[in-house]
């Protein structure tokens, strides 16, 4: 497990992290954090859009999924073979965003660790010791945000900038629900969609801006590219479709 966790997520991010705090001008950490989540959501970007494009197409095959439902609500099996058959035509893997986030899961938690345990060196610092060969150790660390803010400390500004964006990002991604018709009979699973959505429009912006400001700068600015990212994924989606 190890092995996994440095190979493929700690390791390589570090050395982004500190190629890039090589390179930008003043060995800016705060600029680093920005271009190494650029390079993740590039990476990924294939995924997200398949994500964000799933997403979509559910929307638009549900009312055919709620009368599979409806028609197959006492055999399971059979509503499970015909779901799978219109997913097939839709031409889309319902499990997509599942995949995604478990991937970008373990990468969080990487450049968090990155940033505040180093590789057992934390920053300023470099343990040379992690670096591939091709990445030279940077004599000029600077853990100050555009000289402006301490990258380890709390940050009222990025965190406010998070959760604001936090708030667009699922605004794109979960348009408002019809509003419901008062002559329908009760429906624990729409109400529960609903009030889902409400949770996650609007409470979950509060959470990340809270956790943002508790935490640090480093990981509010993550957040906060990490949320435009995908802003522009779903704009870039809805274009093209």
């Amino acid at each position: 497990m190890s092995f996994i966790w440095h190979t493929f997520f700690f390791d390589p991010a570090y050395n982004t992290l500190v190629f890039f705090i090589g390179i930008l001008p003043n060995g800016d950490v705060g600029l680093a954090i920005i271009a190494t989540v650029v390079v993740v959501k590039l990476l990924l970007l294939p995924l997200s859009v398949k994500a964000v494009k799933t997403q979509k197409i559910l929307r638009e095959i549900e009312p055919k999924l709620r009368e599979l439902k409806e028609k197959f609500k006492d055999k399971r099996e059979e509503q499970a073979r015909a779901m799978m058959v219109i997913y097939k035509e839709a031409g889309i893997n319902p499990f997509t965003s599942i995949l995604l986030l478990l991937i970008q899961i373990p990468i969080v938690i990487a450049l968090y660790l990155v940033v505040y345990k180093g590789g057992g060196v934390p920053l300023p610092d470099i343990n040379t010791d992690l670096l591939y060969g091709f990445i030279v150790a940077p004599s000029v660390v600077s853990m100050s945000f555009l000289g402006m803010i301490d990258i380890t400390a709390k940050s009222l500004l990025l965190a406010f900038a998070a959760g604001v964006t936090q708030y667009f990002q699922i605004k794109l991604a979960m348009p408002e629900l019809p509003p419901r018709d008062p002559n329908a009979a009760p429906d624990l699973k729409e109400d529960f969609m609903r009030n889902l959505q409400t949770q996650m429009r609007y409470v979950l912006p509060v959470i990340v801006f809270i956790g943002a400001y508790i935490l640090s700068a480093a990981v509010a600015l993550y957040f906060f590219v990490s949320n435009v990212a995908g802003i522009l994924q779903e704009l870039y989606v809805r274009r093209h479709r």
